[in-house]
């Protein structure tokens, strides 16, 4: 068995903590996994690489380019994963995945016929913001949000664990109603819930290679596109005696940038942020809307005297009004914390 999955889906769905938590059940029960990082930005070892590796799983990345549009290059790394006796490779999508079934899965089957076992396309989505979808609440997002499931051949619904059964029933009776081509698994990827039900669908599904018409490069895509901006920053963090507490730093900046994209009347549909000191102990916090409490899915051990720190957001904001709003935050968050900050790294991307 040599096959490779996209995993694409709603911002804020958990795609980053399930493609983890599958390649590490999937390697316990079924054979070798291992997990591709795609990402716009430059450099190495971004935000989702980084927390793979800090997470202890098979992990190496694509950056600079999406997918997409770098079909050799991707062909070349799964070779290597299956030379190297792995039985499943999973790969994410930059920003939103809108066209990559057409340009990777197709790409693939054109540029490499028969070399690789295409498992169903995958598409992720998380409760709260497919309530908003269900009621037509999303906004300009909608647009991308509806288009992403009708891509689908597996919807994973993560994040069960957060609602209750009978919500989870609602969620999957809306998805079967809406989107009956695509087979539904639920799971918690937090918890591990669902893995070996997301892996059995893995191993025993295939691409159906259906294109359904989305309007790809239309009115609607442009104007969704258009309002969006994708951001990087790389810092390091030091506090300038004794030590910090880093989750809670990572909780209110991400609480203060919310805080100022309603201000504006924006959004911000995913924020993350991953810190770390050393090698071992590290923080991860998520913010999925601006009207929504902030996420802590890891928090550090121990207090921190100096830690470095990735953050990535994509925002539904002009490129100049983001980069404001999250620079304030970040030296304001930063001085309550009495921490001298070393910016490596900013790079702002408009996606449309």
């Amino acid at each position: 068995m040599k096959k490779f999955a996209v995993f694409s889906g709603f911002l804020g769905s958990g795609k980053t903590t399930t493609m983890i938590a599958l390649t590490k059940h999937f390697s316990s029960h079924h054979g070798k996994a291992a997990m591709i990082s795609n990402d716009l930005g430059h450099g190495v070892s971004l935000a989702d690489n980084k927390l793979a590796s800090l997470s202890g799983c098979s992990a190496s990345e694509i950056t600079d380019d999406c997918i997409c549009y770098v079909n050799e290059l991707l062909a070349e790394r799964l070779k290597a994963y299956y030379d190297d006796g792995f039985s499943l490779v999973i790969s994410d999508i930059p920003g939103f995945g809108v066209g990559a079934l057409e340009h990777v899965y197709h790409g693939l089957a054109e540029k490499f016929p028969g070399r690789f076992e295409l498992a169903p396309f995958t598409v992720l989505v998380e409760p709260q913001t497919l309530s908003l979808l269900e009621k037509g609440c999303a906004g300009e997002l909608e647009y991308i949000y509806d288009t992403q499931l009708k891509e689908a051949d597996l919807i994973v619904l993560n994040k069960c664990d957060s609602i209750s059964d009978e919500e989870k029933a609602s969620c999957l009776s809306f998805l079967a109603e809406r989107y009956p081509h695509a087979r539904t698994v639920a799971i918690s990827a937090l918890r591990g819930e669902g893995l070996e039900a997301l892996s059995q669908a893995l191993i025993k599904g295939k691409a159906s290679m259906r294109l359904p018409d989305i309007g790809y490069g239309g009115e609607a895509f442009i104007s969704a596109m258009g309002r969006m901006t994708e951001l990087y920053i790389q810092y390091r963090a030091i506090v300038c005696c004794n030590d910090f507490d880093g989750t809670a730093y990572l909780s209110d900046l991400a609480e203060r940038i919310a805080e100022l994209i309603r201000a504006a009347g924006r959004e911000i549909p995913h924020l993350k942020l991953l810190a770390w000191e050393g090698e071992g102990d590290y923080a991860k916090v998520d913010l999925i809307g601006a009207h929504r409490a902030v996420e802590i899915n890891h928090r550090f051990r121990s207090p921190a005297s100096a830690v470095a720190v990735l953050l990535n957001t994509s925002a539904e904001c002009p490129a100049d009004i983001l980069e404001d709003i999250i620079f304030d935050a970040l030296y304001s968050v930063s001085e309550k914390y009495r921490l001298e900050l070393q910016i490596f790294k900013k790079e702002t991307l408009p996606m449309g």
